[in-house]
């Protein structure tokens, strides 16, 4: 995947996913054009006990988004 998609990518996720910014996402290829990018960060419950977060994002090699998911 080249590096622009993946910046530009970033960017979107780092704007609606504000506990990954700077962290650079893994990818890897999934065949058939797409490739998951995880990010992995960690945020602050309402109690203020930490909690990991993953978020992983399918993207088409044009830079489109298709889905969206995260897990705690």
């Amino acid at each position: 995947m080249d590096q622009k998609i993946v910046d530009a990518t970033s960017k979107k996720i780092y704007r609606k996913f504000p506990f990954v910014k700077d962290k650079s996402p893994r990818v890897s290829k999934q065949g058939d054009g797409r490739y998951l990018m995880i990010f992995s960060g960690s945020g602050n419950t309402p109690d203020g006990k930490k909690i990991q977060q993953t978020i992983r994002v399918v993207v088409t090699e044009d830079g489109r988004i298709i889905k969206t998911s995260m897990s705690r």
